[in-house]
């Protein structure tokens, strides 16, 4: 029992152990079919570390659907890549340049998938495995024999052995969200109406904090991967979007003012629209929690949302007659609170209809029928498979993307590693590159630390294998009883245990394996010892050679990166939004290419934050910190997102309304140049700036020139003018993020405070 607790502990939902099993069960099988049965040791060798590739070194997830079709697709590639490795096996130089590029490409091309991405090592080994044991032609007959018997003892596996029940790595945590921010709204409404019991205001703290604990989930859940969980398949990209949109509607709705118990009819109004905002959220998480349901009533509560939203901007509109006989100084004051509680609403509504298209793409995707699914179409205006793969890519060629940089140093390392074996003769030269493979790091300084794990996990190995040679002898049975057994220890050790343990396994099996094939005694793990600490002075070298100073410094790129784009994005964003003011602004499309941008950059900065977190050593800089300016990035887009949102669609209007566009002009300037300074900053560790402060000059101009232009002859705020408020209001929400992106306090108002806070 205390056994079971540790492993379930150690290994959560026993996934290393499920996949220790399967490969102890078929690895031994198919390599006595090889052996012993066809007598072929080229089929013995490729069905036995087939077999290891495919079910030891991937663990798709999804439906078992999805998880079959990834192994075909697996079994595919690698056939392809054994018979190109065949061929490329020598002379050594052709080798050593192929290995590079396969390396090169393979390990690039997880950019677009996370399914190619977590099958990035098994693709290696298929390519390896043959390119670094010379060959002709004619072995390309039975290396694929033995390929195939192992991809088809794979696929039935997966199906029949302990099959992994669907794993949706952000599904359920992003249904758990809607759930729990649906039900803090509720709980806001009972607040402000000041009904129910003494209580009232406990229930609301408690779904507060309910709510920052699943969205805090979620996010946990998105960055626990060493790449992003997010296929090719539409639902894959539609239900990652979800993290930074329930993210940033949580943030939305603790910035929101502070709330009193109000019956005002502004106050009503408000309590219906997060009462709808709820309804919506509560049908997004009954719809993610199915798989391809009937998104129809979703749809309709995204439509109950609208209607209650349109009220409350109208009741914002129609008080401003109720200010007309104020004083000037007070009119501007006046004026933007009236529209305060439409912009609350619109806001609140953008965020959540955001986060219900997307479940809503969810699910149609997943109602697709099977003629659909293969004529490529997709659902709203979501691109194909192979353009947003293309799109994914062409985001990371940049020379301070992580990805670009890791993929660069992997194929340098293991065509060294080809290189180096053929060049000094050792036996088994394919262990000097697979031990290049499992210790090469992003900095010299892990991949240090690995080289000495691994080594000693190694060394450790021999010692256990040469134990095991001395009490049994050369008794063959008593080796074949024992291969499944360290296979077993070999699958579950580095996830249980450490990396050097699982060396220490895997090493023991290659013991068992090579004095069964020819009794050589413990002297071949001598001779592991000597490929893998080749191979690791290899990994060492490019480490100190190419970037060694690893993620910490590509992290404040990639987040100066982020932020310039991400600002790019919102001085356009206003700019488009601007040009629907009057006839005299300059007018342009929407920001389609600036918003690709800052797409691109979010998810270079995200894969740079995930090499930063999987990095040992200190850091610097709190990890709560260095995260809220990681997320920070979306929240800029999205209200970038936002400002496009609320402008798509209105007609040009007549008349010159210069004042209110160079107000606006002057918040965007002054947001970006601060962005941009930060930017600066980062990259030079210098001091970042000092939050900007709130600006009432050029909030009162913005009034003035609103009130003075563009109210209706009934004194009522025309939808243009609502709108360029609502525009000033978006540049002070991200005002607002700037003290917990820097981590300061000093310069926090009373909501960003306690935004910061929550």
């Amino acid at each position: 029992m205390r056994f079971k607790t540790w492993l379930s502990r150690h290994d959560p939902g026993y996934t290393a152990l499920r996949r220790a099993a399967r490969t102890a069960i078929v690895m031994p099988l198919l390599f006595a079919l090889g052996t012993a049965v066809i007598g072929n040791a080229d089929v013995a060798t490729f069905s036995a570390f087939g077999s290891f590739a495919m079910l030891l070194l991937v663990d798709f997830s999804g439906p078992l659907r999805d998880r079959v079709q990834a192994q075909v697709a697996l079994a595919i590639t690698g056939a392809v890549f054994v018979c190109l490795g065949t061929l490329a096996s020598h002379p050594v130089w052709l080798a050593a340049v192929a290995m590079a590029i396969v390396a090169f490409a393979v390990l690039f091309v997880g950019t677009v998938s996370s399914v190619l991405a977590s099958a990035s090592t098994a693709l290696l080994l298929a390519f390896i495995l043959p390119v670094t044991i010379p060959a002709t032609v004619d072995s390309i007959g039975p290396r694929l024999l033995g390929w195939g018997i192992a991809s088809v003892a794979g696929i039935v596996a997966i199906t029949v052995l302990w099959p992994a029940p669907a794993r949706e790595p952000l599904r359920r945590p992003a249904a758990e969200a809607c759930r729990a921010l649906a039900a803090r709204l509720r709980a806001d409404v009972a607040y402000m109406l000041g009904d129910g019991e003494q209580d009232v205001a406990a229930d609301r703290e408690r779904a507060i904090a309910d709510a920052d604990a699943a969205v805090s989930a979620l996010h946990a859940g998105f960055l626990a991967t060493p790449y992003r969980p997010t296929g090719l398949s539409t639902s894959a990209r539609t239900v990652v979007r979800l993290v930074d949109e329930l993210n940033w509607l949580n943030t939305v709705i603790a910035q929101s003012r502070s709330l009193q118990p109000s019956a005002t009819p502004a106050h009503k109004a408000a309590c219906k629209v997060k009462r709808a905002a709820a309804s919506v959220l509560e049908q997004g998480a009954t719809l993610l929690s199915q798989i391809g349901g009937d998104p129809a009533e979703l749809e309709a509560a995204v439509a109950r949302l609208k209607v209650a939203r349109t009220e409350i901007e109208t009741t914002a509109m129609t008080q401003r007659a109720a200010h007309a006989e104020m004083a000037d100084e007070d009119v501007a004051g006046a004026f933007i609170s009236a529209l305060d509680p439409g912009f609350r609403a619109q806001e609140l509504s953008h965020a959540v209809t955001q986060v219900a298209g997307n479940i809503a793409l969810t699910a149609e995707s997943e109602r697709r029928t099977w003629m659909q699914r293969v004529l490529g179409r997709q659902p709203g205006n979501l691109l194909g498979p192979f353009s947003a793969a293309v799109q994914r890519a062409s985001g990371y060629l940049e020379w301070h993307s992580v990805w670009l940089r890791n993929s660069i140093r992997g194929a340098v390392a293991l065509g060294l590693a080809v290189l180096l074996a053929d060049l000094t003769g050792v036996e088994h030269s394919f262990w000097v590159v697979l031990g290049t493979l499992s210790v090469l790091r992003s900095n010299a300084l892990s991949t240090g630390q690995t080289v000495l794990r691994g080594v000693l996990g190694t060394v450790v190995g021999v010692v256990i294998g040469a134990a095991l040679l001395f009490v049994i002898g050369g008794n063959s049975i008593v080796l074949w009883v024992l291969l499944p057994i360290a296979i077993l220890v070999a699958g579950v050790a580095p996830a249980a245990i450490s990396f050097a343990a699982g060396q220490a396994g895997f090493t023991v099996t290659l013991v068992l394996l090579f004095n069964i094939i020819a009794p050589t005694g413990w002297t071949v793990g001598l001779l592991r010892i000597e490929d893998i600490a080749l191979g690791c002075v290899v990994s060492l070298f490019v480490g100190l050679l190419f970037w060694p100073r690893g993620a910490s410094a590509a992290l404040r790129q990639s987040l100066a990166e982020a932020y310039d784009d991400g600002v790019q994005y919102l001085t356009a964003s206003v700019a488009y939004g601007l040009g629907h003011c009057d006839e005299t602004a300059p007018f342009g499309p929407e920001p389609v290419t600036q918003s690709l941008r800052a797409a691109a950059s979010s998810r270079r900065l995200d894969d740079t934050f995930r090499t930063y977190l999987a990095e040992r050593g200190a850091k610097r800089r709190p990890l709560a910190q260095v995260t809220a300016s990681v997320t920070g990035v979306a929240g800029l887009r999205l209200a970038s997102d936002a400002i496009v949102d609320i402008w798509r669609g209105q007609r040009r209007v007549e008349g010159d309304r210069g004042a209110a566009r160079r107000a606006l002009n002057e918040s965007a300037d002054r947001l970006n140049e601060w962005y941009r300074e930060l930017g600066r900053q980062l990259v030079d560790r210098g001091d970042p700036p000092r939050p900007l402060p709130q600006d009432p000059v050029v909030e009162r101009r913005l009034a003035d020139a609103v009130a003075r232009d563009l109210s209706d002859d009934s004194g009522n705020a025309t939808a243009t003018a609502v709108r360029i408020i609502w525009t000033g209001d978006y540049l002070d929400v991200v005002r607002r993020q700037q003290p917990v992106i820097v981590g300061s306090t000093d310069d926090l108002g009373d909501e960003a405070a306690k935004a910061a806070r929550t």
